[in-house]
């Protein structure tokens, strides 16, 4: 989102920066469209009118077809990119690269979804795989630098401590903060009505500038929608930054008017908005806006200020010609008549044939920005270099845990924190409240050491398991690190103390397993101790239960907490493409029985429609159901047994047919 783009524009965080990158450009706006058109027509027009939701829909229908079109397929498997579902997403593409004729740059997609998925190892197979066939080993080169060193940053992060600021952080995007006193500027899409028209990219409202109070300790709390008129445009808002008299602020916004290039696509006549900077000066209780002078709506955009510690040079985010990539950071220098002069590219040192975006420059003469042109952990990595102007340090990497395998941006620095230096960052990794996500970060040096020391057995041999993918998880699902086991199936992590902790183990063939660890209440340093036992899938008849896929009374519908179980089994389904299973849905003895039979069908069927929706072709799956035929316990017809008793008799499992 945001000059990466939220209308693909100020920023449409349901976009990926991925490979189409940071466009400053919003998502175009139908203008004329064919009269009452077929399916895969009604779903081309939404999605080359950037409505992805919507095109989704449609072609998630089109790719259930008994010989579905590989380009649907792909125009699927872009939507949810571009919606930042990157779990569908790698679904998708795992069955499009399956086809004998999927173009070879299919395999860039799929491996860069994978990144984000944080599987490096999957992603470097998939991208040599593509530099062999295209012979571009070199249009590669990046992303397979940064497969290998994710592993090595996230084995040993650095003392970075993230804090998501969940008193601020709704289901909808938040980001791009900037402190001004005890006070944070940031933007968010409002999540309660305030703005009834919406974003036809997202289907979410356009974005606004908040205010939020900034605490001693850098949480952000009471947060308010800003009511200056700078707010009341019609499309996006922000981000915002100020000088340090907090008299002038230089704001990020989608262009109102009608100007804009106009396109043809699909017998449609398409019209893109450009972003521009405003600079908002402060003047009897209210503000005077005056445009950038060198705004260019109808070719360009404009946007993400930064100033530097002297606020005599203004650097900010263009696609203007001149530069070395899609987006590069450019600066003004302020002159004696107080006007800023002719932008000037800040030069190869920091700008790529990528995405530069976000800048920010520090006290100490760094410059902070996001960057998707140089080897990362996946989409935009926070870079850092020191100088100014057009002379720069070679840009480092912050590595893990400031950066992850998603998008990571706008990152401030502030005065130090509590317990160390300290600002924000923003990011839509996994684990966070909804989309885009604000964390504050504070640099700590463990005085305590704690550790997790683990081994992977066969549950049914108890033979050791090396190359087990282990991942360990802190609160809601958030990743802290990964790591592969040893040849004697063992694993070692660094703990951090109050802290609970959630450990997952995967291998091929395998069901996975986990189990749940806490350091909260330990006052010395000690080693937590755990056994992983993964129990072998694939025996022909062998059935599994699918534990907690839980339904509403006489409801046959997938809850959402049963949907992120189960997708789970679309994770295996999608790694074992030879597997084909029964899903078999069990209900409790009570009501009648031909009733049950029905009930419990239609709940198997819609777990089998549910997969069919992430990426699993239908003719791998069988629908079962059981009515209350196997029942697990002593509850049959007239026996009088508790709720918990009857719930364990309504259950979804899964029995493997082959393999």
């Amino acid at each position: 989102m945001y000059l990466k783009s939220k209308e693909q524009a100020l920023m449409n965080k349901a976009f990926q920066y991925l490979m189409t990158s940071a466009m400053l450009l919003t998502p175009f706006q139908l203008v004329k469209a064919q009269e009452q058109p077929g399916l895969r027509e009604k779903a081309n027009q939404h999605y080359i009118s950037s409505r992805y939701v919507k095109a989704a829909s449609i072609y998630v229908k089109l790719a259930d077809a008994k010989k579905p079109r590989l380009s649907d397929l792909e125009r699927l498997a872009d939507c949810y990119l571009k919606m930042s579902d990157y779990e569908a997403a790698e679904n998708w593409y795992a069955r499009i690269i399956e086809f004998p004729d999927s173009k070879t740059e299919n395999l860039i997609s799929y491996g860069a979804v994978l990144k984000f998925n944080s599987r490096y190892a999957e992603a470097k197979k998939v991208l040599q795989q593509y530099a062999e066939k295209s012979g571009d080993a070199k249009g590669v080169a990046n992303a397979l630098a940064g497969c290998d060193s994710a592993l090595v940053w996230i084995a040993k992060p650095t003392g970075h401590k993230l804090r998501n600021e969940s008193a601020v952080n709704t289901a909808f995007a938040e980001f791009g903060v900037f402190p001004i006193g005890n006070k944070a500027y940031y933007v968010a899409e409002p999540d309660n009505g305030l703005l009834k028209k919406k974003d036809g990219r997202t289907g979410n409202p356009f974005l606004r500038i908040y205010t939020a109070d900034r605490n001693p300790d850098q949480t952000l709390t009471a947060k308010l929608i800003d009511k200056s008129a700078f707010n009341k445009e019609a499309y996006h808002i922000g981000p915002i930054i100020s000088n340090k008299k907090g008299n002038l602020l230089y704001i990020t916004r989608t262009y109102i008017g009608k100007a804009g290039a106009r396109s043809k696509a699909a017998q449609l006549n398409l019209r893109t908005r450009n972003l521009e900077l405003y600079m908002y000066t402060a003047e009897n209780g209210g503000y005077t806006a005056s445009p950038f002078p060198y705004n260019h709506v109808q070719q360009y955009s404009v946007g993400h200020a930064a100033l530097s510690q002297d606020e005599q040079t203004l650097y900010f985010v263009s696609d203007m010609p001149g530069g070395f990539g899609h987006t590069d950071i450019w600066y003004s220098e302020l002159q004696s008549d107080g006007k800023w002069g002719q932008p000037i590219n800040a030069g190869p040192e920091i700008n790529t044939p990528g995405d530069e975006m976000f800048p920010f420059m520090n006290a100490e003469g760094v410059l902070y920005y996001s960057s998707n042109g140089l080897p990362g952990m996946g989409g935009l990595d926070i870079f850092a270099a020191k100088g100014a102007k057009r002379t720069w340090s070679r840009p480092l990497n912050l590595k893990y845990p400031v950066n992850s395998a998603a998008d990571d941006f706008a990152f401030v620095t502030t005065a130090a924190a509590a317990d160390g230096p300290g600002g924000y960052l923003s990011s839509n990794r996994k684990g966070g409240v909804g989309d885009d996500d604000i964390y504050s970060f504070s640099t700590v040096n463990p005085k305590m050491i704690l550790a997790l020391q683990g081994v992977n057995l066969n549950r049914k041999t108890t033979d050791l398991l090396s190359e087990v993918a282990i991942t360990l998880y802190s609160g809601a699902r958030s990743v802290v690190a990964k790591q592969s086991s040893k040849h004697d199936g063992s694993f070692f992590f660094e703990l951090e103390k109050e802290t609970d902790y959630t450990l997952l183990g995967q291998k091929t063939g395998f069901y996975s397993d986990s189990v749940s660890l806490s350091t909260k209440g330990l006052t010395q340093s000690d080693t937590l101790k755990v056994t992983l036992r993964l129990e072998p899938l694939f025996e022909k008849g062998k059935t599994i239960a699918l534990q907690n896929i839980h339904y509403d009374f006489d409801k046959d519908n997938i809850r959402k907490d049963a949907a992120k179980i189960l997708d789970e089994l679309v994770r295996i389904m999608r790694d074992n493409p030879t597997l084909e299973i029964e899903l078999g849905s069990h209900t409790d003895s009570r009501g009648m029985d031909r009733y049950n039979l029905d009930l419990s069908q239609r709940r198997a069927a819609s777990v089998v429609d549910y997969l069919v929706s992430r990426g699993t072709s239908r003719n791998r799956l069988t629908a079962k159901g059981y009515g209350a035929t196997k029942l697990l316990n002593r509850c049959a017809n007239g026996v009088q047994c508790s709720a918990e008793e009857h719930q364990a008799n309504r259950r979804t499992e899964f029995k493997v047919l082959s393999y």
